[in-house]
C-alpha cells in the first residue's frame, strides 16, 4: 500500500467525485484498496484486532484497517445512502485524528435535498459546484468509455465477467488519475475488440455488492455460464447521460430504495437476455433483507450467496452455484 499523501481523501463509499476532483484533491475508494490487497483477511483481523466485534460487517473493518494503514487523513463518510456502520467507523477514525467529512444521499429521493448536499460538500472542500459541473463535462468521454466496455460484455461477448467488473468498480475514483484510467480503459477495448465472441451459453446478472470472495466469476465460467450484467458496479460507472450534477446522481440507482434497483434490473434482464440471477449479501448487512424483495418482483431464477470475510470461493458456495446452473441449463434444454 503506498502511504496517503495530503491530497488524499478516503471514500467510505462511491460519493460525487466530480466534486473532489474540483478542488484539487486525490479521491481514495477505500474498498477497493482493501479487496484489492494481498492483506485482505489480515486487514479485517487488524481491525478486529483493535475493537471492531466479530459480528460486523468485514468491509467496514477492512475500511478502518486500510485507512490506519496507509495514514489517510481525511475521510468522506456516507452513512445515509450506504451503510449505518459507517456513523460509527467514522466516530472510531475522528477519535484517531482522522478529520470526517459527511455526505448523505438523501431517503427518500428528492433532487433539491440532493443539490443542497452536493452544495455542502463542494463548500467544504473549498470549490463550487459550477467548477464540479466542469469537472462532470470532462468526464463524460470517460463514462462513455466505460459503458463501451459493458456494452462489449454483454452484446459483442468480448468481455469477461471479471474484467467487467473490475473496470467497472474501479470508477468510483478512477485510480486517483481519471486520465490515465481513461488511456488504460481505451487500450483495453481496443484489445477486447480483436478478441472473438465468447460461447458460454448461459448468461448470468451479478445483483448486490462487489463480491468479498476470489473466483466467483472464473468459476461460473468453467460451468457454461457468463455474467454479462454487473448491477452495483455499473451503477458506480454512471452509464445513463445526465442534464447535470443533480440528474447524474439522481439516477444512481445504489443509495436509494429498492423500486429503483428492480427497475434497472428488469431492464436489464431484458435487455440482456439473462437467464438467471445471482445475488451476492454480505454477513451483516442490512441489504440482505432486501433478497426477499428483489425474489417477488423480479421473476428470474435467483441464487443468493453469502459471505463474511475474503477469501476463496468455498466448497458450499461452489456446489450451490453448480446445482443452481444445472437447473438453469435444464430449463433451456
Amino acid at each position: 500500500m503506498r502511504p496517503a499523501d495530503a491530497q488524499t481523501i478516503g471514500l467510505t463509499a462511491t460519493v460525487p467525485v466530480e466534486i473532489l476532483l474540483a478542488a484539487g484533491a486525490r479521491p481514495l475508494d477505500l474498498n477497493n484498496v482493501f479487496i484489492t490487497s494481498a492483506e485482505a483477511k489480515a486487514l479485517v483481523a487488524e481491525a478486529e484486532h483493535y475493537g471492531f466485534p466479530i459480528n460486523c460487517c468485514a468491509w467496514i473493518k477492512g475500511i478502518y484497517a486500510t485507512a490506519r494503514r496507509l495514514g489517510v487523513r481525511r475521510v468522506i463518510g456516507v452513512a445515509q445512502g450506504d451503510c449505518s456502520n459507517t456513523h460509527a467507523l467514522a466516530e472510531v477514525l475522528a477519535s484517531e485524528g482522522v478529520e470526517i467529512i459527511a455526505f448523505n444521499y438523501p431517503y427518500p429521493t428528492d433532487a433539491a435535498l440532493l443539490a443542497a448536499a452536493l452544495d455542502a460538500l463542494a463548500r467544504r472542500l473549498g470549490t463550487t459546484l459550477d467548477a464540479a459541473e466542469a469537472e462532470r463535462r470532462r468526464l463524460e468521454p470517460l463514462r462513455r468509455t466505460l459503458a463501451e466496455i459493458d456494452r462489449l460484455t454483454w452484446r459483442e461477448n468480448t468481455v469477461a465477467g471479471e474484467e467487467n467488473h473490475r473496470w467497472l468498480v474501479g470508477s468510483s475514483d478512477f485510480g486517483g488519475s481519471p486520465e490515465t484510467y481513461a488511456a488504460e480503459a481505451e487500450a483495453f477495448i481496443e484489445e477486447a475488440r480483436r478478441r472473438p465472441p465468447r460461447r458460454e451459453p448461459l448468461r448470468l446478472g451479478y445483483l448486490g455488492i462487489p463480491p468479498i470472495c476470489d473466483g466467483l466469476y472464473a468459476f461460473t465460467e468453467s460451468l457454461g455460464a457468463r455474467v454479462v450484467f454487473n448491477e452495483f458496479q455499473r451503477q458506480f460507472s454512471m452509464p445513463p447521460p445526465a442534464r447535470d450534477l443533480v440528474d447524474q446522481y439522481m439516477r444512481y440507482t445504489y443509495p436509494y430504495g429498492v423500486a429503483g434497483r428492480v427497475a434497472d434490473i428488469r431492464h436489464a434482464v431484458a435487455e440482456r437476455r439473462l437467464d438467471g440471477l445471482v445475488h451476492y449479501v454480505q454477513s451483516f448487512c442490512f441489504r440482505h433483507i432486501q433478497d426477499r424483495l428483489l425474489r417477488e418482483r423480479l421473476g428470474v431464477p435467483m441464487l443468493t450467496l453469502e459471505f463474511d470475510r475474503p477469501g476463496p470461493l468455498d466448497g458450499p458456495s461452489r456446489t450451490r452455484l453448480e446445482a443452481f446452473i444445472e437447473m438453469l441449463d435444464a430449463r433451456g434444454a
